[in-house]
C-alpha cells in the first residue's frame, strides 16, 4: 500500500510537470528530501527516480521555461567552484573507492543548488520551493512527533519510518532540520499565498511547529536542544511584544519540563559532563585529530578521510557523593570515527581552501538576508512579506550552522535548497528594484496595485 501511494503521488507530479515544467523541480526537491525509494519495498527501489527527475528539470527548463528573468548570482559560481574543488580532492583522495561513493550524491547536491535559482523567477516559485521543502521534511517530522507522544522515544530508538540511519532519517540531522524550518513555518502562517493563512492553515502550522519541537525530545539529540535555544533567541528578535513573548516562553518551559521523558533529561544532562560520555568524548578526540591532520594535509584528504583516524582519549567517571567523590580516568581507544561536525568535515576532507569556500557561501547568505531585512523593514503593504521571509531564511540558516557544528551535514542537499531560495529572493528583488527605476510613473502605480501572488 505504501508503494502505491508514493507511486501515485510521484506520477501526479510527473504528469503535471509536462504542463507546468516547474513541477519537475518540485518533484526533485521532494525526492531529494524524503528519499521515497527508502520507504517502499519493491516498486521504487529499482527505479532511478532521482536521476529521471533532475534530467526532466534541466531539459524542461532549457526547452520550455521562460528564461528572460533568470539571473546568475556570484554565489552560484562559488557553489560550482566548490563542486570543482571537491572533484579534484576526490581524484586524489586517501580512500578513492569510498570517496567516489560520497561524490555520487555530493555532486548532484551542489550542481542542483547552482541550477535551482535559475528556475525561481517569481515569488510564487520561491514560495512553492519552500513549501515543498517544509512538507517533505514534515512527512518525517509528523511521524516522529506522533511516535514521541506515544512512546517518549529515546536515543537511537525513535523509528522514523525506516531503519536506515542516514540523511534526514538520522536523529541529530532531522532534529537540526526540524528546528531550522520553524521560522519558515511561522512565515507561512502569516504571509503564504499558495495556502492563504486562514484559521485552518494557522492551526496546521502551529501543530507542525509543535511536532518539530518534539523531534529533539524523541531522538534525545543534544544538538536539537541547542538549536531550540537559538531558535527561541532569533524569534525574540522579530517579536513585536518581547516581554509577552518571554513570558509565554517561560510558561511553556515550566509546563513542559515535568512531562519530558527521563531518557531525554538524562541525555541532556551529559552536555555538562561530556568527558564522562563516550559519544561526546570521541567527537572532541576526532576534532583534535582532524586539526592535526590538516596541518600536514592543508588541501584535505578527500571524502571519507576520517576512516584512517586512530583515537586515544580519557573517559572520566565519578562515583560517591559529597567530600567522598572519587574521579576515575580510563584510557579509551577507537578508530575510524566520523567527524560529527560540518566544520571539521570540510577541514579534513577539503582542507583550508574548501572550508573557506564553504564558509563564504554560508556567511554571504546570512549577510545578504540581513541587508534585505533592513531594506524592506518599512516596505509598503504589497512588499510586507519580504523582510519577514528574509529574516526566516536567515534564522533557519543560523540554526543550521549551529547544528552543523555537531553533525556532518556540510554538503547536505536540504541546506543548499535553502541557499538556493536565498539567492532567488535576492535576485528577484534586485530585478524588481531595477524595473521600478526605469518604469514610468503610470506603470509603477499599476504594479503597486497587483496582488503579491500575481507578482
Amino acid at each position: 500500500m505504501r508503494d502505491l501511494v508514493f507511486v501515485a503521488f510521484l506520477a501526479a507530479l510527473f504528469a503535471g510537470g509536462f504542463r507546468k515544467p516547474f513541477l519537475f523541480v518540485l518533484t526533485y526537491v521532494y525526492i531529494d528530501i524524503v528519499s521515497p525509494q527508502r520507504l517502499t519495498y519493491m516498486l521504487l527501489n529499482s527505479v532511478p527516480i532521482s536521476l529521471i527527475a533532475v534530467a526532466l528539470c534541466v531539459l524542461s527548463w532549457i526547452l520550455v521555461d521562460d528564461k528572460k528573468d533568470s539571473r546568475v548570482a556570484p554565489r552560484q559560481f562559488m557553489i560550482l567552484l566548490l563542486l570543482l574543488y571537491c572533484y579534484v580532492t576526490t581524484l586524489n583522495a586517501d580512500f578513492p573507492v569510498e570517496a567516489r561513493d560520497k561524490w555520487d550524491w555530493v555532486w548532484k547536491s551542489l550542481a542542483f543548488a547552482a541550477f535551482l535559482p535559475l528556475t525561481l523567477r517569481t515569488r510564487l516559485r520561491i514560495e512553492a520551493l519552500l513549501l515543498f521543502m517544509i512538507l517533505g521534511a514534515s512527512s518525517i517530522i509528523m511521524v516522529g512527533g506522533i511516535k514521541t507522544l506515544a512512546s517518549g522515544g529515546g536515543y537511537g530508538e525513535l523509528n522514523l519510518m525506516v531503519s536506515n540511519n542516514s540523511g534526514l532519517y538520522e536523529g541529530s540531522i532531522i532534529s537540526t532540520v526540524a528546528i531550522t524550518i520553524i521560522p519558515l513555518i511561522l512565515w507561512f502562517s502569516r504571509f503564504g499565498t499558495i495556502f492563504p493563512p486562514d484559521w485552518k492553515v494557522k492551526v496546521f502550522c502551529y501543530a507542525l511547529v509543535f511536532a518539530c519541537l518534539l523531534i529533539p525530545v524523541g531522538t534525545s539529540a543534544r544538538t536539537g536542544l541547542l538549536c531550540i535555544g537559538l531558535c527561541a533567541v532569533l524569534l525574540l528578535r522579530d517579536a513585536r511584544r518581547k516581554l509577552l513573548y518571554l513570558g509565554v516562553l517561560g510558561a511553556i518551559a515550566l509546563v513542559a519540563v515535568p512531562f519530558l521523558p527521563s531518557a531525554f533529561t538524562a541525555r541532556m544532562g551529559t552536555i555538562k559532563t561530556y568527558k564522562a560520555d563516550e559519544s561526546a568524548s570521541t567527537r572532541v578526540a576526532v576534532w583534535k585529530w582532524t586539526w592535526e591532520y590538516a596541518k600536514t594535509h592543508p588541501f584535505g584528504g578527500g571524502f571519507e578521510t576520517y576512516r584512517q583516524n586512530v583515537l586515544r582519549y580519557d573517559l572520566v567517571s565519578a562515583s560517591g557523593s559529597g567530600s567522598n567523590v572519587t574521579v576515575a580516568s580510563k584510557l579509551t581507544t577507537d578508530k575510524a570515527r566520523a567527524y560529527h561536525s560540518s566544520y571539521f568535515e570540510m577541514l579534513g576532507e577539503q582542507g583550508y581552501p574548501g572550508l573557506a569556500l564553504w564558509l563564504a557561501i554560508n556567511l554571504i547568505g546570512i549577510f545578504r538576508m540581513e541587508i534585505l531585512r533592513h531594506r524592506y523593514r518599512r516596505a509598503p503593504p504589497d512588499q510586507a512579506w519580504v523582510a519577514p521571509l528574509a529574516s526566516a531564511l536567515q534564522s533557519g540558516h543560523l540554526i543550521y550552522l549551529l547544528g552543523a557544528a555537531f553533525v556532518g551535514i556540510a554538503l547536505s542537499p536540504f541546506v543548499y535548497m535553502l541557499i538556493g531560495a536565498q539567492i532567488a529572493l535576492d535576485t528577484y528583488l534586485a530585478r524588481k528594484r531595477s524595473e521600478m527605476v526605469w518604469r514610468p510613473m503610470r506603470a509603477r502605480r499599476a504594479t503597486a496595485s497587483q496582488t503579491p501572488a500575481a507578482i
